[in-house]
């Protein structure tokens, strides 16, 4: 399978490919999604709740994306892989959000970066495009800002919430990004916004009228169980396999069940001779 580039996944638009994306945050995983076809990789500041045990994504900082995204770009040959800003390291300025965007590129081997907002970071887009740093958009529901929206709630579900959307997600088109994340906003709008604009929109709790779709892959497989959103569908449930698998070995363990001998390495020479050896 060839590399997919920037390019590649805008022209995934309207080709009737359905753009997949899921989140990935070390080596052994992005090689298996790698593996099976998965279109993109995004290593999502996600990462805060699902691996570090943050109660959000807030506090997640630049040098804990990058080494995510550093283990993520060693694992996939394949899918296009998209760093995530976190919170804080592109509000500041343009030449801030240069930086870090940069960083993403040069020392973690991202393809591209993604951030959150509509308007009010159209400037940082603007000058990260200039700069050389491919940039997704994130709009509807940003978990980086959820307490400003009132919390995780479905936005856009009014006439002006839905207009303030739209100004939005053409106005990220304008400043350059080449494809919108569109999340937890009711089905109808995110059809009526992928007909409005012409770079891909991907959706995750946006319904099926969108030219891709994203969830959180410790959700889609069934790794974190503290909450599952109402958008998810859970494929699989690896949590009460992997627990399951824990206590058959603590078990085997105790009763000498685990290892037995063929796990393990046996020589032609007797050693029982150590045991007389005086300790010196």
């Amino acid at each position: 399978m060839k590399k997919i580039t920037v390019k590649d996944f805008r022209e995934m638009k309207g080709s009737g490919h359905i753009i997949s994306m899921l989140t990935a945050y070390d080596a052994s995983m992005a090689r298996l999604l790698d593996q099976a076809g998965v279109d993109s990789l995004l290593v999502g500041d996600s990462l805060g709740m699902v691996v570090l045990g943050y109660d959000s994504t807030v506090p997640v900082t630049m040098e804990e994306m990058l080494h995510h995204a550093r283990a993520v770009s060693r694992g996939t040959e394949h899918a296009l892989v998209i760093g995530d800003m976190p919170f804080g390291s592109y509000q500041v300025s343009v030449e801030q959000a240069i930086i870090n965007g940069t960083r993403f590129l040069k020392e973690a081997g991202c393809d591209c970066v993604k951030l959150e907002g509509g308007r009010e970071v159209c400037a940082a887009v603007q000058g990260l495009v200039r700069a050389g740093v491919p940039v997704m958009g994130h709009i509807g529901l940003t978990p980086q800002t959820a307490g400003q929206l009132g919390g995780f709630k479905v936005q856009g579900k009014d006439m002006t919430a839905a207009r303030q959307l739209l100004a939005d997600a053409q106005a990220l088109e304008q400043a350059g990004a080449f494809a919108l994340v569109l999340e937890a906003v009711p089905a109808p709008l995110a059809k009526i916004l992928r007909q409005k604009i012409s770079v891909p929109v991907i959706g995750i709790g946006a319904g099926p009228d969108c030219d891709g779709q994203v969830l959180v892959v410790h959700d889609m497989l069934g790794l974190f169980e503290k909450f599952t959103p109402k958008f998810v569908k859970q494929y699989c449930h690896l949590a009460p396999d992997i627990t399951q698998g824990v206590q058959a070995y603590l078990q085997e363990i105790q009763t000498g069940d685990f290892p037995a001998e063929e796990h393990s390495f046996a020589v032609q020479e007797d050693f029982s001779a150590l045991l007389a050896d005086k300790e010196e």
